[in-house]
């Protein structure tokens, strides 16, 4: 039986709580249980929201835990140019396209399209002449995926079997082998020009790099795996076993989140709240 390799990918933009030890535990006890290697990555490719302090406060809240993890740890941020690479050999194969268009743009097209939010996220490219005298005036733009043209790039039979093993369950119960659809994404953002790359690109190209068997996350990542599996097909990667679970919620019901201020591992730890009781809370005695 191969290797089972596991991993918890972070951002650093704020300190982790109870739903991360969920995560972070979920997939350490399945990689150890299996014999197998639990990596640490640090996702940190967005430069606005990053702190080296949430960094350390990550290592020191895991090990509180009682988690450790085999290798070094992958720092994103550290590797932007093996990122660039990769948008290098997808744009030279004719698979993407510079967009020009902001953000509030894309979201005020998404409410005004006549046949739904998927039909405006993919803007399309711009006239070579527009495009040149974009590029002229130095204007910002995002590399997206043409859906189109990566449908063309594998033919209409690779894409129609594209899918992934689900061993957890999503949040409608979906299990087993799901057919990725990733037609439900639009034409997704791969890298931008302040970071380089984007969610998407960099944690496929890392996950393929570093051997990751099953890919274990929540329930809010559920939708992207479409997305990823496509890409995953384009840059010729294996596709992990996925692994979602439940999101941990507050008293009032919605997940708990960074930027509602839900309570933090450190501030339980302070707390004096043990580390093994917050290990049972969750269902890992």
């Amino acid at each position: 039986m191969a290797d089972v390799v596991t991993r918890f990918a972070p951002s650093p933009t704020g300190r982790l709580h109870r739903g991360h030890a969920l995560s972070a535990l979920t997939a350490w006890t399945a990689a150890r249980a299996a014999g197998g290697r639990f990596l640490l990555r640090i996702e940190d490719i967005d430069p606005t929201r990053c702190r080296p302090a949430f960094e350390a406060g990550i290592l020191e809240d895991l090990t509180w835990l009682g988690l450790d993890w085999d290798g070094p740890v992958r720092r994103q941020s550290d590797h932007l140019a093996q990122y660039a690479a990769v948008v290098d050999v997808l744009d030279r194969r004719g698979l993407m396209y510079r967009c020009f268009r902001t953000r509030k743009e894309i979201l005020d097209a998404i409410g005004d399209a006549p046949h739904g939010p998927v039909e405006a996220a993919r803007p399309g490219p711009h006239a070579p002449d527009e495009e040149s005298a974009l590029l002229a005036e130095g204007r910002a733009f995002a590399w997206r995926l043409s859906l189109d043209r990566a449908r063309e790039a594998l033919g209409d039979r690779a894409w129609s079997q594209l899918a992934w093993t689900e061993e957890g369950a999503g949040p409608d119960g979906q299990r087993g082998l799901i057919l990725a659809r990733p037609e439900t994404a639009g034409d997704v953002v791969l890298a931008r020009k302040d970071a380089g790359t984007a969610y998407h690109l960099a944690v496929t190209h890392d996950d393929a790099l570093q051997g990751v068997t099953q890919v274990i996350r929540g329930h809010d990542l559920f939708e992207a795996t479409h997305i990823q599996v496509l890409i995953q097909a384009l840059m010729g990667r294996p596709t992990p076993r996925y692994r979602h679970h439940p999101l941990l919620l507050d008293a009032s019901g919605r997940r708990l989140a960074k930027r509602d201020k839900s309570e933090t591992l450190r501030s339980l730890r302070e707390r004096g709240v043990p580390a093994a009781q917050v290990r049972a809370e969750l269902g890992f005695a």
